[in-house]
């Protein structure tokens, strides 16, 4: 490109980026993700270096946001800037090295990168006397009426001079799940949802949405010096600040990449949101001779994880059938790179899911991954001329019968008609945690039910090799194979018959769970909702579900022909329970010297509960080697690490 095509795509760049900034800042209505937001910024930095020309105009050239009018205006004391991103490993590295080089081999601290609203304080003689947006870094909004409803800023300190303290404004995930439950008009996220509640006029409105403040830098306090971050850290907690749960002093790049890829694990189960992390020379005295670019610190930078929220086209919605009969919608999506993988397809629960969310069919949406595994549609990002209303069926796609409604999901009754549910049934119920029938695909379950009417479960065991002979690349062999496969499934431990039948929302570790507390099938059939609800992590709704699954004749009877075709059931025998095992749950992690169900079944045998998931109510974590985030979630909560010689211990 010669030079006046550079500026020309320069000027078009420029107008994109000032059209994200106004509908984020200024509309409170973002139409892009935030990395999509640093991609297309990045590039015009990137050729702004190569070219050598930026333009007067360039947002590359300033700080912060817009001024809104309808505040009033307050210059900084001091001046605010923005934070240098380090790309990757590498950036980051070279970073250490020049600030090692400067600054006299210092050490780093390392802090959470909170994804909020920035917000100054000020203090005077102990009380709170403004709160200011950081603006464009030289002149913010007054927001002080706003900020004084947030209970996390305090409104005295034992700190009796002038302090000027910087933070972020956030609405923690839950208090962001409470307020949508009830509100009119959802919020979009928890980050614009700060934003929103702080530049809000009516600061009754600002209390609604109970924010929280988390301080991490002094940029002034009279009469006071601090010679190190570390210092300047516990002087904020000292006086009241929260700080976030995390901050660590690293001596090289290979111990900050460390605590950042630990982090990177965990901040999923974080009730705030935070997008990277932040390192800074811990030597104070450095900072000044380090100094400042135009628009950053030189001796410290952010950085950032990889997006786990995205925004694309929302193409079409699919409504799938399940093995109960639910019938959900799927979102089609013009396909997006997040959180290392290619997103093509997301939930949308159902049809008050989608009205809620406000999206569309060819409609722009922001796409999270939820707990780092399904993508799910956060809401609307942007509408366009051609956006049509997603309608709810009336009529099942899978097999055309009338769809029934119970609450706001949606029903095919056809319970034995409808070939999306029944090959889903049988596909789960030969699957490896249940029956384990080998050979046994959902593409052979499909011809199966197409060529020789298998509906139910007892159908499988009433199978011939003749009658396997009929369907599509069945041969001898692999006929054969399937029914002594079939056959030798026939004996099966109560959990995994129970996990095979399809009760809703009972799964591998929940049938496990009611395997241990009932002795026989029968008494599980005769149980009571408050009965089934004594069995630990089974409340209200699985409760009902079980109940109301062998209420139901037709189960009954399956289950009859079930033990008519031959199956046993294997009941497990009574624990012996050691006093160090009994009531108490473990959860395992990393990769230990024995089969994971090898472990668990000797816990369980000793009166001990298994977990997938680390929470308040776990007693002990059993850690082998390259154990990952249920690890580190374990140390935050302070619960009991265990090597596997320390479990076997424990049984003595």
């Amino acid at each position: 490109m010669d030079k006046q095509q550079i500026i020309e795509k320069m000027k078009s760049m420029i107008k994109e980026i000032d059209k994200h900034n106004y509908n984020y800042y200024v509309l409170d209505n973002p139409t892009i993700s935030d990395s999509e937001y640093d991609k297309l910024y990045y590039s015009l930095v990137d050729l702004e270096k190569q070219s050598g020309i930026v333009l007067p105009f360039s947002p590359t050239q300033r700080v912060g946001d817009t001024i809104l009018k309808e505040f009033e205006e307050h210059k900084h004391e001091v001046r605010l800037y923005s934070l240098n991103k380090v790309r990757d490993y590498a950036d980051l590295e070279s970073w250490v090295a020049d600030m090692k080089r400067l600054a006299n081999n210092t050490d780093f601290s390392v802090e959470y990168k909170f994804d909020g609203l920035q917000i100054v304080l000020e203090y005077n003689d102990g009380q709170f006397v403004r709160a200011t947006t950081r603006g464009n870094g030289l002149v913010g909004e007054d927001v002080s009426a706003q900020v004084k409803t947030i209970r996390t800023v305090p409104l005295s300190i034992p700190f009796k001079g002038r302090l000027l303290v910087q933070g972020e404004g956030m609405m923690k995930n839950s208090s962001f799940e409470k307020y949508n439950q009830t509100a009119e008009v959802k919020l979009k996220n928890p980050r614009n949802a700060v934003s929103g509640a702080i530049r809000n006029l009516d600061a009754r409105e600002t209390a609604k949405r109970n924010l929280d403040y988390f301080c991490y830098s002094i940029l002034k306090c009279e009469d006071k010096n601090f010679s190190t971050q570390k210092q300047a850290h516990d002087f904020l907690v000292e006086q009241g600040f929260q700080t976030g749960n995390f901050f660590e002093i690293c001596q090289n790049s290979q111990e900050i990449i460390q605590k950042i890829q630990q982090i990177d694990k965990i901040k999923s189960n974080l009730d705030i949101l935070i997008d990277g992390m932040v390192i800074k020379i811990n030597d104070i005295s450095h900072r000044d001779e380090i100094g400042y670019t135009a628009k950053y610190p030189r001796w410290a930078v952010a950085f950032k994880f990889e997006a786990q929220e995205v925004s694309t086209m929302l193409n079409n919605v699919v409504w799938q059938v399940g093995r109960s009969g639910r019938i959900t919608p799927i979102a089609e999506l013009e396909p997006v790179e997040l959180a290392g993988a290619t997103v093509t397809r997301a939930t949308l629960n159902n049809i008050d899911d989608i009205r809620r969310k406000g999206v569309y069919q060819n409609s722009r949406v922001f796409v999270r991954r939820s707990n780092e595994v399904i993508p799910e549609i956060m809401g609307l990002a942007e509408k366009f001329d051609n956006s049509k209303e997603i309608e709810e069926p009336n009529i099942c796609p899978s097999c055309g019968e009338k769809l029934v409604h119970n609450g706001v999901l949606l029903y095919c009754t056809n319970h034995l008609g409808c070939p999306e549910q029944v090959v889903d049934k049988l596909s789960h119920f030969a699957s490896r945690d249940a029956f384990d029938i080998e050979g046994f695909s959902k593409k052979t379950a499909s011809a199966m039910f197409a060529t020789l009417g298998v509906k139910t479960f007892s159908d499988i065991f009433k199978l011939t090799k003749e009658d396997l002979l009929k369907l599509d690349k069945f041969k001898d062999k692999k006929a054969e194979n399937i029914i002594n496969s079939i056959q030798k499934c026939k004996k099966i431990e109560f959990s995994r018959f129970l996990y095979a039948i399809g009760i809703a929302e009972v799964g591998d570790k929940t049938a496990k769970d009611i395997a241990k507390h009932f002795n026989t099938l029968e008494e599980l059939i005769n149980a009571t909702e408050p009965q089934l609800a004594e069995i630990d992590e089974i409340g209200e709704i699985i409760s009902k579900n079980i109940v109301e699954f062998f209420k139901d004749n037709s189960n009954i009877e399956e289950i009859k022909n079930l033990l008519n075709c031959g199956v046993e059931i294997i009941y497990p025998e009574k624990t012996q329970t050691h006093q160090n095992f009994a009531g108490k749950t473990f959860v395992l992690t990393g990769t230990l010297s024995k089969p994971r169900s090898e472990v668990e079944k000797f816990i369980e045998s000793l009166g001990g509960k298994t977990s997938g998931s680390v929470s308040s109510k776990t007693h002990y974590v059993v850690a082998g080697e390259n154990a990952g985030s249920k690890l580190d979630k374990a140390r935050q909560l302070g619960i009991a690490i265990l090597t596997e010689e320390q479990l076997l211990n424990l049984a003595k």
